[in-house]
């Protein structure tokens, strides 16, 4: 059976690449005469003509991290796999892959400017300023659920392992090898910075390198226990700070050769989840049986358990995603050498990741249902473990489970330190900070307030205690999602003021607006029941109620700013490119 959901899923996503998205290509009239941004302003450092292949992955790598392996166990749980399955295959092709294309090629055609930019172009300053407020909350909402969640996974025992000639602490494991892979990403940055080695001999050895930390984490795990009383806040602060630093250093120190490592680490976890879907069950017959039923309710309980709107919002990344929208306008646009290149890497690598999406939901498809299953990290971690002892033996499985945990961690810091630096740009850029040390420091300080707070004050784990990241990621995937749609209100007033077909990008964006609004009321009316229960306090729902408001405020007036553009009530903006 999970051999042939897999080969289900490759097929759905390879016939949506070359029927709709090539349709969607078609509209967009590609064409590889127009001369790109990344050869006109070619300048060696951000603008830098790419090959279509290496940007595939460096692109793939920066849009898929955490969302699309938390979202999809999240949601398996509380609804069943089945749902989960439609809304990645189904919404990936039609909106979220839609989403990223378009984005792409919007930003190519806007001199690689930024989705804010676009906006500007497009709806005027004031839209410009709504936009970068929109962004900046979502941003907050990111980093506070993903620092949490990921602390979670540094934390945690198995008392099999306790005691006796060898003692192992899962957490602690994944820990150190989290941090060792941080510092061989620098130590990689300045070699190549000093020595300028070629790029094979780079791989050669810092890739095995990678795995040797892993192996590492494993010998000294217990050396990684904080005596905490709340250890996991302790590790959600100091996730925090090194978010804050992260997003001050240059980029060759740490982001770039991080996110070489860190793709190999996920071609190594997508490989080893194919390995483990086609060939797990023949190795080891039934153990990766699906034993999770297909559907479970429409209500799974609680004020956010409603399967309409809040499948929808809680498997964001792994379907459609606003971030991403900021990654394809940011970096990648200024890469494509060819308008055509906007194909394969804008609708192809989210389509990859929706596929990383269906191997994380099959982690938890295939353990037994019954009694309270631990959090999306370590459910992830322990999957692509027993998809990686198909080949290493299960002997070998206290390495796979931490190479995986760590692949989950890896993904985060990725997300986790990107919009740390894109929330100190939204800053610096909303008030006309000058690009200084002094004033960068201030901006990553006021981005990363808010999830210190959210961090510090969040209740400690415990039998029973509902984990404190899923306070969070509700709002998170509400807010990212209403990014994308309001990225594609934009997209579809340039359209049209290109006097182009605009239904590809309007549909998505009616049925994405439509959810995620209507997700923000419920979460605004749950918080002021709190209040009206409880009284009025700062806790988790009272500022995500605050938040919820501020969101709905922006998107209403975003969304008057674009149909005023849309009717010819708003004069176009004196900037806007024809293109």
């Amino acid at each position: 059976m999970l051999p042939l959901l897999a080969l289900g899923v490759i097929v759905l996503l390879t016939v949506g690449y070359f029927s709709y998205g090539r349709l969607v290509a078609r509209n967009y009239a590609l064409d590889d005469a127009k001369v790109t941004p990344a050869v006109t302003r070619a300048d060696g450092e951000d603008f830098v003509p790419t090959k279509p292949f290496y940007l595939l992955g460096q692109h793939f790598s920066a849009i898929a991290a955490a969302g699309p392996i938390a979202g999809p166990i999240l949601a398996a749980q509380m609804f069943g796999w089945g749902p989960c399955v439609l809304w990645i295959g189904f919404g990936v092709i039609f909106i979220g892959a839609v989403h990223d294309f378009s984005a792409l090629v919007a930003s190519v055609r806007h001199e690689g400017e930024s989705v804010a930019e676009i906006v500007r172009r497009q709806l005027g300053r004031r839209a410009w300023l709504l936009i970068l407020a929109f962004i900046w909350l979502a941003l907050i909402y990111v980093i506070v659920a993903f620092a949490d969640i990921t602390a979670s996974t540094f934390v945690g025992k198995t008392e099999e392992f306790e005691g006796g000639t060898y003692s192992f602490n899962p957490g602690g494991a994944v820990a150190a090898a989290s941090v060792m892979y941080l510092g061989l990403s620098v130590v990689m940055g300045l070699v190549e910075r000093r020595f300028k080695p070629p790029l094979w001999l780079m791989t050669l050895v810092f890739v095995p390198a990678t795995l040797g930390v892993v192996w590492l984490g494993t010998k000294v795990s217990t050396a990684f226990v904080l005596p905490f009383e709340n250890p996991q806040r302790a590790f959600g602060l100091g996730i925090l700070v090194y978010c804050f630093i992260a997003s001050l250093l240059p980029v060759w120190l740490l982001l770039q050769p991080r996110g070489y490592l860190g793709g190999f680490v996920l071609y190594l976890a997508l490989a080893a989840g194919m390995i483990g879907l086609f060939f797990g069950g023949l190795r080891y017959p039934g153990e990766f049986d699906i034993r999770m039923p297909a559907f479970k309710t429409f209500d799974a309980g609680g004020p956010f358990g409603a399967l309409f709107p809040f499948l929808f919002v809680t498997i964001a990344c792994g379907a459609c995603s606003g971030f991403h929208g900021l990654v394809c306008s940011g970096t990648t646009s200024k890469q494509i050498a060819k308008e055509s290149h906007t194909h394969p890497v804008g609708y192809g690598a989210m389509l990859l990741e929706a596929f990383v999406a269906i191997i994380a939901l099959t982690t938890v498809i295939t353990l037994a249902p019954e009694g309270k299953l631990p959090g999306p990290g370590k459910i992830y971690g322990d999957g692509v473990g027993r998809f990686m002892t198909v080949i290493l033996g299960k002997e070998h499985f206290l390495f796979a489970a931490t190479f995986g945990a760590m692949a989950f961690s890896t993904f985060v810091f990725d997300t986790l330190d990107v919009s740390t630096r894109l929330g100190r740009y939204v800053l610096e850029e909303l008030f006309g900070w000058s690009k200084k040390r002094k004033a960068g420091a201030i901006a990553a300080a006021l981005t990363l307030l808010p999830p210190a707070y959210f961090v510090a004050t969040a209740r400690p784990p415990g039998p029973g205690v509902r984990p404190a990241y899923l306070d969070f990621w509700t709002l998170f995937g509400t807010s990212n999602q209403l990014l994308a749609a309001l990225t594609l209100l934009a997209i579809t007033v340039w359209l049209h003021r290109e006097k182009r077909r605009i239904w590809y990008t309007a549909v998505p964006m009616l049925f994405v607006m439509t959810v995620t609004l209507w997700a923000l009321v419920a979460q605004i009316r749950h918080a002021f029941g709190s209040l009206r229960d409880g009284g009025l306090s700062l806790n988790t729902a009272t500022m995500n109620g605050v938040v919820g408001v501020l969101l709905v405020g922006l998107a209403v007036a975003l969304l008057v700013e674009s149909g005023r553009a849309l009717l010819g009530r708003a004069p176009l903006p004196a900037e806007t490119r024809a293109g």
